[in-house]
């Protein structure tokens, strides 16, 4: 077990990518708390994974409910080991379109809602002494533009460059600060992200997914248990030397 004995809070976890990752490190050996804004699912998920897992109520955009969500992991577990920084919104819309409230929103979780839980964690792991890992939630569309992502390419290339500044600076304290790039992740997302592109492109509903999954070199959409192997890594004694870096995990669909 690779991640035996460790702590970790996993943020946007009663689902999709991050219940992936909670179910991996439960798997792995470590205890997992499934943060989420909808407790209720949290609760659920808790309890599929099973004992290894508990739930805690987190909105990333609220400070204290962030400082309350790692003082839990700290009463439960002795301390804080990992964090996976993983809630974030999706929107769309030409840059004519764009609406303050929608740049707000998503800036306000994919960007903010990153910084200052990295930053709780941090200071929780600097208290204990014992160093720690974070892992950073990009994405391929943080590594180039798209015409109708403007805002969500924005949030993701700001978590990159996050992700860089973080890394360099609290790796001193034995903290290792690296990101993961999904490409395109099939899941329930998927319907609101197509019906956007149905919306905006004139397309038939399905049609724009059908073509993302076909244009992946790999062959096919990406799964979040695609995602599991890299987190576990990141989050392991292996990936000790290794900071401030973004790893491509995408079927080969972005080259750097």
């Amino acid at each position: 077990m690779r991640l035996k004995g460790k702590s970790a809070l996993i943020t946007g976890s009663a689902r999709g990518i991050g219940r992936a990752f909670a179910e991996a490190y439960a798997h792995e050996g470590a205890t997992v708390a499934i943060a989420d804004i909808n407790l209720e699912a949290a609760e659920a998920t808790a309890k599929a994974i099973g004992p290894a897992a508990h739930a805690v109520k987190l909105d990333v955009t609220d400070q204290p409910s962030i400082e309350a969500a790692v003082k839990a992991v700290e009463t439960r577990s002795g301390g804080l080991d990992i964090l996976i920084n993983n809630a974030a919104l999706f929107d769309l819309a030409p840059i004519v379109e764009i609406s303050r409230a929608s740049y707000d929103r998503l800036f306000c979780v994919n960007v903010a809602g990153t910084l200052f839980m990295l930053q709780a964690a941090a200071r929780s792991m600097i208290a204990r002494g014992k160093g720690g890992r974070i892992i950073n939630m990009a994405s391929q569309a943080g590594r180039r533009g798209e015409a109708l992502v403007a805002v969500y390419c924005a949030t993701k290339a700001a978590v990159i460059s996050l992700t860089q500044s973080a890394g360099l600076d609290l790796i001193k304290h034995r903290i290792n600060v690296n990101a993961i790039a999904p490409g395109v992740v099939d899941g329930e997302h998927w319907d609101h992200v197509d019906s956007l592109f149905a919306k905006y492109e004139n397309r038939p509903k399905g049609e724009k997914k059908k073509l993302v999954g076909e244009s992946v070199p790999y062959g096919r959409m990406g799964r979040p248990e695609d995602l599991t192997g890299m987190a576990v890594f990141l989050a392991s004694d292996e990936a000790e030397y290794i900071v401030a870096q973004t790893y491509n995990v995408d079927g080969g669909q972005w080259m750097s």
